[in-house]
C-alpha cells in the first residue's frame, strides 16, 4: 500500500496528472507550503505575474491559445479577492481555468482571522463550482472534480480553497482518473428530431443567415462551419467573440453584426427569413431592441447551455448541444439552395455603405493601423484591450484560418488586453502575438511589463493613443451634448502621462513613437524584428476619431449611426 502524502505533494502530482505545464501564480502566507513544493519540481513552469487580477487574464490568454485548462494559485484575504474580476472575466467568455486559492487553517474559518475571507462565497456566482477542502483525504477527488468542471460542457472557471492545515497534514496519496459528479451531466449528444426541424426552416428559407459565435470557436468547429455555409450557400455572420470563426476573406463572410456590426450585416440580421444561430447568448450588444431583433425571421439556437435558449431571443427552434457535434450532423445533411439573390442583396448593401473610416484631422486613422497589422503580421494572434480600438479591431482586422481574436466580450473589462497577451505568448510561443490597446485600458495593467519582460516575450503592443477614454467620449460626443467630463486623460497642466516610451525604456523595452500614416508599417516592421522581448509601439490617434457604424443601446440593428 502506498504510503500517505502531503497536500502539497498532492497538489503538485494532481497537476502534473492533469498535464499542466504552466502555473499563474503570487506568493503569499497561506501557500507558502505549495510554492516550496513547486520548487521542487521542474516539470511546471510557474510565471510570477505583478497582480493577481493580471494572473488570471494572464491565465485566459494562455487557455485561449492553447485549448488547456489555465491554473492559477494565490494567497488568501486581498490575494483571493484580487482575482475576483478575472474570474467574471473567465466566467463570461467561457474560458477554463481552476484557481487555487490559500486559506487560513480550518480551525482559524469564521473568526475573522488575519487575511480570512469567504473566496468561495464571494464567487459563488461568477465559477461553475467553488469549494473549500475540509478533509484531507477528499483533496485529490475535488482537484479532479474541478479540472472535470471547467473543461466539460460550457467551459469556465472553478475556485477551490485549499486551508493551510490542509496543505501539510498527510492523507491519501491517490489521484483519481475519474469522477462521477453527482448532478453534473454535460450534454453531448443532439436531438436529431430539433435538429433536423431546423434543418428544414434553413433548407426552405429565402433570405438565410446563419450567426455564429464564440461557442463554435470553443468547440474547434471552424472547419464544420465552413463546410456546412458552403455547402448551403448561405451567409455567414458573426459576434465579436465568434470573430475568427469564418475566414474573413470568404465571400459568404458578411462580418460582425450587432451594436458596432457592419451596415450589411446587421441589415442581413434585419431582412432574413432565417436566422440560423450557434454559440451565441444573445447579449444586448448584438441583438439591440429586442422587440425588433430578426422581425422578419424564424429563429434557431443551437447552445451547449439549455438555459441560454429563449433566456434573451425568443426563438422557434431551441436545439441544445455543442456547437461541433451540431455542425457535424447538419454536414451530412446539407444540400445547396437558391440564395444568389439574397447574396447580392448583401453585396449592395456592403457597397452603399462599405467600412470605412474618414481620413484623421490628425494623428493616424485607427484603420491604418489595423491594416499595416493585416500587412505586416498575417499570421498572428491579435489580443485586444476594451473599448474603441477592440472594436475597431473587430471591424478591420482581418483574420486568416489559423489565428486567434483574444478579447473580453461578455464583461468587457479594461486592464485585461496586456496580460492576456503575455499569457498567449507564454502558452504559443511560435505565434506572433500582437496586443491593440488604448492608453486609458493599458495603463490598468501596465505593471505586467515586468512579468513581459521577465519572460522575454516578443509581444507587440500598439497603443491606440488619444488621451482619453475613447468610448465613453463617443458617447458624450453624440449623446450628451459634448460635456466631456472625465474622459480626458491629461493633466491640468496640459500634458499628457507617462510618456509610454520613457516608461518603457524604464524597463529596458524597446518602444517607438508614431505620430503620421507614413510611419505605421516601418514602425510594426521594425517591432516584429525584435524577437529578444516586447516592443511597445506608441501611436497618435485622434480623439475625436469614431467607431461607426453604432447603434444606440435599446435601439434596432436597423437604426444605425453611419457619420
Amino acid at each position: 500500500m502506498a504510503l500517505n502524502i502531503t497536500g502539497r505533494k498532492l497538489f503538485v502530482k494532481a497537476l502534473k496528472e492533469e498535464g499542466v505545464d504552466t502555473i499563474f501564480a503570487y506568493p503569499g502566507g497561506m501557500i507558502t507550503d505549495i510554492v516550496d513544493e513547486l520548487y521542487k519540481t521542474e516539470d511546471i513552469k510557474v510565471v510570477l505575474g505583478r497582480h493577481e487580477q493580471a494572473l488570471v487574464h494572464e491565465a485566459e490568454g494562455y487557455a485561449r491559445a492553447t485549448g488547456k485548462t489555465a491554473v492559477v494559485l494565490v494567497t488568501s484575504g486581498p490575494g483571493a479577492t484580487n482575482t475576483i474580476t478575472g474570474i467574471a472575466d473567465a466566467y463570461y467568455d467561457s474560458i477554463p481555468m481552476v484557481i487555487f486559492t490559500g486559506q487560513v487553517p480550518l480551525h482559524l474559518i469564521g473568526n475573522d482571522a488575519f487575511q480570512e475571507v469567504d473566496i468561495v462565497g464571494m464567487t459563488r456566482s461568477i465559477t461553475k463550482y467553488g469549494v473549500t477542502v475540509r478533509e484531507r483525504d477528499d483533496m485529490g477527488k475535488i482537484i479532479k472534480m474541478g479540472f472535470q468542471i471547467a473543461s466539460t460542457g460550457k467551459p469556465g472557471p472553478v475556485l477551490i480553497d485549499i486551508p493551510k492545515d490542509i496543505q501539510v497534514m498527510t492523507g491519501n496519496p491517490e489521484y483519481p482518473n475519474h469522477v462521477d459528479i453527482r448532478g453534473y451531466h454535460p450534454n453531448e449528444t443532439v436531438h436529431i428530431g430539433q435538429l433536423k426541424k431546423a434543418y428544414r426552416l434553413l433548407k426552405n428559407a429565402k433570405r438565410p443567415l446563419i450567426l455564429a459565435g464564440g461557442g463554435v470557436r470553443i468547440s474547434g468547429a471552424q472547419d464544420r462551419l465552413l463546410e456546412f455555409a458552403e455547402k448551403m450557400n448561405v451567409p455567414v455572420t458573426t459576434t465579436v467573440m465568434g470573430k475568427g470563426v469564418m475566414p474573413e476573406n470568404h465571400p459568404l463572410f458578411v462580418g460582425n453584426c450587432g451594436m458596432h456590426g457592419r451596415f450589411a450585416a446587421n441589415k442581413a440580421v434585419t431582412e432574413c427569413d432565417v436566422l440560423f444561430s450557434i454559440g451565441t447568448r444573445f447579449n444586448d450588444r448584438i441583438t439591440g431592441e429586442l422587440d425588433e431583433f430578426a422581425p422578419k425571421a424564424k429563429i434557431v439556437h443551437v447552445d451547449i447551455a439549455s438555459a441560454s435558449i429563449s433566456r434573451n431571443v425568443s426563438v422557434d427552434v431551441p436545439v441544445t448541444a455543442d456547437a461541433g457535434i451540431a455542425l457535424e450532423r447538419l454536414v451530412e445533411y446539407a444540400e445547396k439552395i437558391n440564395t444568389e439573390k439574397w447574396l447580392a442583396k448583401i453585396n449592395e448593401w456592403e457597397e452603399e455603405h462599405p467600412l470605412s473610416m474618414p481620413n484623421s484631422k490628425i494623428g493616424i486613422s485607427p484603420q491604418e493601423i489595423c491594416e499595416g497589422i493585416n500587412r505586416v503580421f498575417p499570421d498572428a494572434n491579435i489580443v485586444t484591450d476594451v473599448g474603441q480600438h477592440q472594436m475597431w479591431a473587430s471591424q478591420f482586422i482581418k483574420l486568416n484560418k489559423d489565428q486567434e481574436f483574444i478579447t473580453s466580450g461578455g464583461l468587457g473589462t479594461m486592464g485585461f488586453g496586456f496580460p492576456a497577451a503575455i499569457g498567449a505568448a507564454i502558452g504559443n510561443p511560435k505565434k506572433p502575438v500582437v496586443l491593440i490597446t488604448g492608453d486609458g485600458g493599458f495603463q490598468m495593467n501596465m505593471q505586467e511589463m515586468a512579468t513581459a519582460m521577465s519572460v522575454k516575450t516578443p509581444i507587440v503592443i500598439c497603443i491606440f493613443n488619444n488621451a482619453n477614454l475613447g468610448m465613453v467620449r463617443q458617447m458624450q460626443q453624440l449623446f450628451y451634448g459634448k460635456r466631456y467630463e472625465i474622459t480626458d486623460l491629461s493633466a491640468e497642466d496640459g500634458n499628457y502621462y507617462p510618456d509610454f516610451l520613457k516608461w518603457a525604456y524604464s524597463y529596458n523595452c524597446k518602444a517607438i513613437r508614431v505620430m503620421d500614416s507614413e510611419g505605421v508599417v516601418a514602425a510594426l516592421e521594425d517591432a516584429k524584428a525584435n524577437t529578444e522581448g516586447p516592443t511597445v509601439l506608441d501611436f497618435a490617434v485622434s480623439p475625436d476619431d469614431l467607431v461607426l457604424p453604432m447603434v444606440k443601446s435599446g435601439t434596432p440593428l436597423s437604426e444605425m449611426i453611419l457619420r
